[in-house]
Parts: structure tokens; C-alpha cells; sequence
């Protein structure tokens, strides 16, 4: 497997969803703001997505995964495809009986993650109504996390990459055409959630048939090889959930601030984190973990180092010039992208702040994405709950702290605090995850070498020279109009990574990249 190659794939397809759900986010800006009716949609939405995280792209796939490749690697065809059909009667049963509950209970969700809608009832109304309409999302989206570990296996990563892209499309026709169709009009973006993911489950079909393993729902608990990944599955469910719960104690905290619509600003600046941390970090992170299972089946200690040492590099290589970039152009970024309609040069301004807080974790978010593979495909899934646990407990502590600290300076942007503990705990959990690979050998050297991070640094400063400089040419952003604001965009981001490329490449700074990839 070419990782070149297949990162390139995933991180193509991953670019298009990216761009897609950029317009998505401008088009939601522009027509429901940072308002408490986009505020109730957010965390209505993060429900599904935490079980999705969880069930599926999280506990669900780490364990899948390794265990789909013993069972195609070692077994037959036959057995191979009674395993696909055993795990997809099992998770389509846990995911009907999770739904229903979640949907009779859905006021309760709202009442601890959106606690700060109790003091308007219309809000909180409308946020369960939301929630109980996207829940069956949930169903859907699984399912296809559950297509594409099979896809993935077999090296076909084109379609699973690019189904978010429906997701978006979806979205962005019902905040365009059906949105004026209901008494409040985010609701139809929620309609809209719930067809997408039924369009995304149905595409992933006619490419399971033609790899001959469309799977047809037998439960079967007793099953050895779902026995075994059950058995995986436990500890990574309870990692998976950290993480998630982290979010949404954020989200919860966020709703109880007094500027209103903290929620969105958060959402906001953490979608254009999410861009690089996918674009490349989940891409690099989807790519490897196949990888690695198989060259640890195969007790290939060489091809596994090549492989950490080749993800890292790359990571490294792409996400400390993006942090830097969107540190110094996150006011910018954010007024071109969202400051239209309904979201103010004021809102901006308020999510520009968290953005840039969340800039300085992004090395740590996208390292994390190449570490924790490094677990899951050895089956080791004990070691990275434990340490989430911590940087769970650490995030929850800090969270208050540092809204305290901030409240206590009387600053206005508090959701700036929730920012600041996330990348806090970010950091540690990247050093404890680091530390314990190493501890236990199975990182047998540095994945980054002195020479290869100074030829970065050297190339971030030409970089950032070049950012500075251009931003000192151009007029204010809020002083010109959207076309212009592209423009100049376009012109800063192009002519400092061209700098930044160039550099890397006068200094052999590719080498380290080449020399690992297979």
C-alpha cells in the first residue's frame, strides 16, 4: 500500500467536504447568526455526533478494524463474510435500541447539555424537538462508518472519504430552499440531517457489492471473532466517551455563559480547526491504522517504525504551518468566511478569539490522530483510555479555571477560557501518549527528528514574515468588500505557503517524508 498515495486520496475527497461544509458554515452563518436558535441547533447536533464518535468512528472502528484484517488476512472468504454479517446484526440491533432510548429521553439530554436553554422554554423546545429528529442520524451514519472499515481494508478509500460531502450538500439545499418553510427556520437544516444520512448509508451499498461483501444483519453475539472485538471495544467505548463528554461539557458550559452565543463561536472557530485536523490529521490517522495492523500481524517491526515515523513527519509538516497560518490570519479567515448577513463584524471578532486559541493545540490534535493507531492496531486499547481519563479530568478542571481567570479580568469573550483548557489537556494527552509508546518500546526512536523540526522552523518564520508583511500591504478587512476579502485571502495563504514549500524544499526538508513511505 502506497501511503503517499492513499493519504492523497482520502485527504483530496476530505479537501472537497471540507470546502462543502465551508459553505455550508458561511450559508448558516449568514442566514440564523450567532443566535440562541443556532446555539440550540449546535447541541442538539453534537448529540448524534457524540454517539456517532463513539459507536462509530471512534470504540466501533478501532476495534473493528484490526480485527476485520486478522479475520481477512487468516480465514476464508466464507468466514470473512459470516464475520461481516454477525457485526452487522449486532450493531444494527445495539444502534435501534440506543436510538429509541435516546428519542424518549431526549428532553433529559437537553436539560444537561443545553442547560443554559432552561431559562427559555422555546429554545429548550425547540432544541429536543431538533434533537429527536436528527437522532435516527445516528442509525444511518453508523452504518456507514461501519461500510467504510470494510472499504477501507481493501484499500478503497475514495467513497468513504468523500461521503461527508452529501452530508453538506443536503444541508446547505435546506438552509437555502426549506428554510423559510418552518416557524423557525433552522429546523429544516435538522430535516435536512436526517435525509443525508440515509443518502450516505444508501451510497455505500452498490460498492459493497461489487467487492462482493454486502452484509445482511445476522446477530450473532456468540460469535469468537465479535467476541473479540466486543472485548475491544470496551475499553476504547470508555475512551471514545471521554473525548466526547469533554465536548459536550464544553458545549453545556458555553450555554450557561452570559454572551450570547458562545455556542456558536466555539462551533465556528472549531469548524476551521476541524479543517486541517481532517484534511490531513484523520486522513493520515484513517490511512495508517490498516498499516499498522498488518505489519504488527505480520511482525514487521521495521515497516511499523517507517510507518509512525512517516505519519508524524507528514503530520508535523502540514499542521505546524497551518496553526501558524490561522493564528496570524484568524480575524481575517473569519470575517471572509462568515461575516455576512445575520453574523457581525462583533461575532466575528468573538470566534476569531477562540480560533486563535485553538491554533496553538493544533499540532497536538493532528499528533494525537497519529499516536493513539499506534495502540489500537497492536489491540492495546487500555493505555489510551487511561490517559484520556486524565486529560478528561484535567479539561474539566481547567475549564473552570481559566473562565474564572478571565471572568475575574472582566474579559468578554469567556467561551475563549473553554478554548484555552481543551488545547491544555490536548497537549498532555499528546505527551502522556508519547511517553507511553516509548516507555514500552514500541517507539524505538524519535518520529521526528532535530534537523527536520529546525528546517520547519526556519520556513515557518520566512512564512510568517510573508503573512505579516502582506497584512501590513492590505487595507482592513472589514474596511472592503466580500470579492476583495477572497482576493487578498487567496493572495496572503498562496504567497506564504509558496514560501513556506519552497523553503522546505531548499533545505531537503522532503526527504524525511520520502525516505519513510512504502
Amino acid at each position: 500500500m502506497n501511503l503517499i498515495k492513499s493519504t492523497a486520496v482520502v485527504s483530496f475527497f476530505t479537501l472537497l467536504s471540507r470546502i462543502s461544509g465551508f459553505i455550508r458554515d458561511a450559508l448558516f452563518a449568514r442566514f440564523f447568526g450567532a443566535s440562541p436558535m443556532m446555539d440550540a441547533f449546535v447541541v442538539a447536533f453534537k448529540i448524534p455526533n457524540f454517539m456517532r464518535r463513539v459507536f462509530a468512528e471512534g470504540s466501533f472502528s478501532l476495534a473493528f478494524i484490526p480485527v476485520l484484517n486478522e479475520v481477512k488476512n487468516q480465514r476464508s472468504r466464507t468466514e470473512l463474510k459470516d464475520f461481516l454479517n454477525h457485526v452487522f446484526g449486532c450493531l444494527l440491533a445495539v444502534l435501534l435500541m440506543v436510538v429509541a432510548l435516546f428519542e424518549l429521553i431526549a428532553p433529559g439530554i437537553i436539560s444537561v447539555f443545553g442547560i443554559g436553554f432552561l431559562d427559555d422554554q422555546h429554545v429548550f423546545q425547540s432544541a429536543v424537538e431538533m434533537l429527536r429528529i436528527m437522532l435516527p442520524y445516528l442509525l444511518f451514519i453508523s452504518l456507514v462508518s461501519f461500510s467504510a472499515g470494510i472499504l477501507n481494508s481493501f484499500g478503497r478509500f475514495a467513497l468513504s472519504a468523500g461521503t461527508p460531502i452529501v452530508l453538506n450538500l443536503v444541508l446547505i439545499l435546506a438552509a437555502v430552499y426549506l428554510r423559510q418553510e418552518f416557524a423557525v427556520p433552522i429546523k429544516a437544516v435538522a430535516w435536512g440531517v436526517l435525509l443525508a444520512g440515509l443518502i450516505q448509508f444508501l451510497i455505500q451499498i452498490p460498492a459493497l457489492i461489487r467487492l462482493g461483501l454486502l452484509p445482511k444483519p445476522v446477530i450473532k453475539f456468540n460469535d469468537p471473532e465479535v467476541k473479540k472485538m466486543l472485548t475491544l471495544m470496551v475499553p476504547t467505548l470508555i475512551g471514545s466517551s471521554v473525548a466526547q463528554i469533554n465536548l459536550l461539557v464544553d458545549t453545556a458550559l458555553a450555554t450557561k455563559l452570559p454572551l450570547i452565543g458562545s455556542v456558536s463561536f466555539l462551533y465556528f472557530s472549531d469548524r476551521l480547526v476541524e479543517f486541517p485536523l481532517g484534511l490531513f490529521g484523520i486522513a493520515i490517522s484513517t490511512v495508517i491504522l490498516p498499516k499498522l495492523s498488518s505489519a504488527f500481524a505480520d511482525l514487521d517491526a521495521a515497516d511499523y517504525q517507517g510507518t509512525l515515523r512517516w505519519a508524524m513527519s507528514l503530520a508535523m509538516f502540514i499542521a505546524l504551518p497551518s496553526a501558524v497560518g490561522l493564528l496570524l490570519l484568524a480575524k481575517p479567515v473569519v470575517i471572509t468566511l462568515f461575516a455576512h448577513g445575520e453574523f457581525s463584524l462583533m461575532d466575528a471578532t468573538y470566534t476569531a478569539n477562540s480560533l486563535m486559541v485553538f491554533m496553538l493545540g493544533l499540532p497536538a490534535f493532528v499528533a494525537n490522530k497519529v499516536l493513539l493507531p499506534a495502540f489500537y492496531s497492536r489491540k492495546d486499547t487500555k493505555s489510551p483510555v487511561k490517559i484520556a481519563v486524565k486529560a478528561m479530568l484535567i479539561n474539566v478542571v481547567l475549564n473552570f479555571v481559566f473562565v474564572g481567570v478571565l471572568y475575574y479580568y472582566k474579559v468578554i469573550s469567556l467561551h475563549v477560557g473553554l478554548a484555552m483548557a481543551g488545547v491544555s489537556s490536548a497537549w498532555l494527552q499528546c505527551f502522556w501518549l508519547y511517553r507511553k509508546l516509548r516507555n514500552d518500546d514500541i517507539i524505538q526512536q524519535a518520529l521526528l527528528s532535530g534537523l527536520y523540526l529546525v528546517k520547519i522552523l526556519i520556513s515557518l518564520m520566512m512564512m510568517s514574515g510573508v503573512i505579516v508583511w502582506l497584512q501590513g500591504v492590505f487595507p482592513q478587512w472589514y474596511e472592503i468588500s466580500g470579492y476583495l476579502r477572497v482576493l487578498n485571502l487567496f493572495i496572503v495563504i498562496g504567497l506564504s505557503a509558496v514560501v513556506y514549500f519552497l523553503s522546505m524544499w531548499f533545505f531537503n526538508g522532503y526527504n524525511e517524508i520520502k525516505s519513510n513511505n512504502k
